[in-house]
């Protein structure tokens, strides 16, 4: 059965294999055009570029996504209220408070992020902050809590600096097998290449999709019931997931790289109907068994 430490463990395995997996994916790809180029000094990019990497996800991803959003500090003067809700429920989860940002967007949303519960971040959009009472921002900010809480913030984010380069990668070995020079293998290495790029740039953008996909719709569930579980009022959350799904616009700098970072989908509302396909590969599971789980969880 899932609980806050095995969910804490499991995310902090799947970020270092996410790492380690990207680690050993760039060298192999490395090695593989250094062989068919015969140009050792791909591989050693190839290895430097892998290091490199792991490390800026692991200390600066958060930074990034923060100003991919559009996030700014919030000062307690100008939002005392958000960050009231931030303390207050920060205390109750046994957590560090987290810095707090506002995201100028009249599109109701919000995310957390950072590397650990003692850098961590909660930026939410001047939208939710308008449409919000006290009780539903709460909801809100306790479901960004749970997510520290679990550690999915640094599994989360990590993903989003590791799946982008991926795909930059594959336009990289793609224009590089279009246009890099081969050696001695003359057409052979050209062909090979292209093919290895081709292959690349294919089945990257399924790569990261899927990889989104697997860390985000179970984590949304998990932390509405720990954000559930911080307020004791799980009617809250479930009647600001409905306020936010109501808003039909899609945000500001809605970007599919940090779609599935945030509470609501980014891109537009999450009460459209759904065909099998879309509710497949949505970075979130629809809003209505959401709020059906939340109120169940009220019940029992």
């Amino acid at each position: 059965m899932a609980n806050a430490y095995n969910i804490k463990a499991a995310n902090t395995r799947n970020t270092y294999f996410l790492m380690t997996t990207f680690f050993i994916v760039v060298i192999g790809i490395g090695w593989a055009f250094s062989y068919v180029f015969e140009n050792q000094f791909i591989l050693y990019g190839a290895v430097l570029f892998s290091i490199l990497m792991n490390i800026g996800s692991y200390w600066f991803s958060d930074k990034v996504v923060l100003r991919m959003s559009g996030a700014k500090p919030a000062t307690r003067s100008e939002y005392f209220d958000l960050w009231n809700a931030v303390e207050n429920l920060s205390i109750t989860a046994g957590l560090p408070i987290p810095k707090v940002y506002v995201m100028d967007d009249p599109s109701p949303n919000a995310f957390a992020t950072g590397r650990n519960a003692k850098n961590s971040a909660v930026a939410v959009t001047t939208g939710l902050l308008g449409i919000l009472d006290k009780s539903e921002l709460e909801g809100v900010i306790a479901h960004e809590l749970a997510h520290i809480k679990h550690r999915d913030i640094l599994l989360q984010t990590v993903v989003v600096i590791l799946v982008g380069f991926v795909t930059l990668l594959s336009d990289f070995f793609l224009r590089m097998s279009l246009y890099g020079g081969g050696s001695n293998r003359g057409g052979q290495a050209k062909i090979i290449g292209l093919v290895l790029g081709l292959v690349l740039a294919i089945l990257a953008p399924v790569i990261a999709t899927l990889l989104k996909l697997a860390i985000s719709r179970k984590r949304e569930f998990m932390a509405d019931a720990g954000g559930a579980l911080i307020t004791r009022y799980p009617e809250g959350l479930a009647r600001a997931l409905d306020k936010i799904s109501s808003y039909s616009g899609q945000m500001k700098r809605a970007n599919h790289a940090t779609a599935h970072m945030f509470i609501s989908n980014p891109f537009g509302s999450g009460k459209k109907s759904r065909t099998f396909l879309t509710k497949m590969f949505s970075t979130h599971p629809p809003t209505e068994e959401r709020i059906k789980a939340l109120l169940g969880t009220e019940r029992s």
